[in-house]
């Protein structure tokens, strides 16, 4: 149910805000990677790592005289954690992810061998499994992780409030009047439905950042999705 990526402006800003969103899409399927930062003097949390998402990341970070202080993974899906080892290494950054998806990052021979071919990804070690509901802090921010199955075991929505506005990082859950896939390992749609509306249950003000395409927003999807309606 994905639709392919359209091309982004680099940096997104659909609200007024103290917070900056910068958006890099790259790898072989346009996969978002989002840079997050202006909470905290100098640092920044990074959303999802896609092939060739280090060469535009690492830079950019110089640029702004940012230290890295967490890389948030939604899903495990090989084209969200393509570059997740070589950032994490290069910044010291700890690597947040889903618990009963932690598998796809830390066993990529799991992943390669079994579900996508012949990918080549290198191990690394998730430092940080967040629960429902958990408040992480990191360069800043304080963010609300929720448990998001159904397009893949261990998903994670990561929630960030800014002056009264709420924007959520939802990965490969929901898109632009679409859903997540749940034809691949551990997908289920009756699961993934449940998990869409509880990001229903956010402001309808809220933007969505998805993993591939253009931001939306709670309240245009819940109105308008053809697949999950509010």
């Amino acid at each position: 149910m994905e639709r392919p990526a359209r091309n982004l402006a680099q940096s997104v800003q659909l609200l007024k805000m103290k917070m900056k969103i910068e958006t890099f899409p790259s790898g072989q399927l346009d996969t978002n990677s989002y840079l997050v930062y202006g909470a905290s003097q100098g640092e920044a949390v990074l959303v999802d790592a896609p092939f060739g998402s280090a060469d535009q990341i690492m830079p950019r970070l110089k640029e702004e005289n940012l230290k890295l202080r967490a890389v948030l993974i939604t899903h495990g899906h090989w084209d969200h954690i393509g570059d997740v080892a070589k950032i994490s290494a290069a910044c010291q950054a700890p690597i947040i992810a889903g618990t009963e998806g932690k598998q796809l990052i830390e066993n990529p021979e799991f992943q390669t061998s079994h579900l996508f071919g012949h990918i080549k990804l290198e191990k690394t070690v998730v430092s940080v499994e967040p629960k429902d509901g958990d408040i992480l802090e990191y360069a800043g921010f304080k963010i609300k992780c929720l448990e998001v199955p159904g397009h893949c075991p261990g998903s994670l929505a990561f929630i960030f409030e800014d002056e009264g506005k709420t924007c959520a990082f939802v990965g490969d859950l929901i898109f632009e009047g679409s859903v997540g896939r749940t034809d691949l390992w551990g997908g289920d749609f009756p699961t993934l439905e449940k998990s869409v509306k509880k990001i229903y249950e956010l402001p309808d003000s809220t933007v969505i950042y998805p993993g591939h395409g253009y931001p939306t927003s709670v309240g245009v999807e819940k109105t308008s999705n053809p697949f999950v309606r509010g």
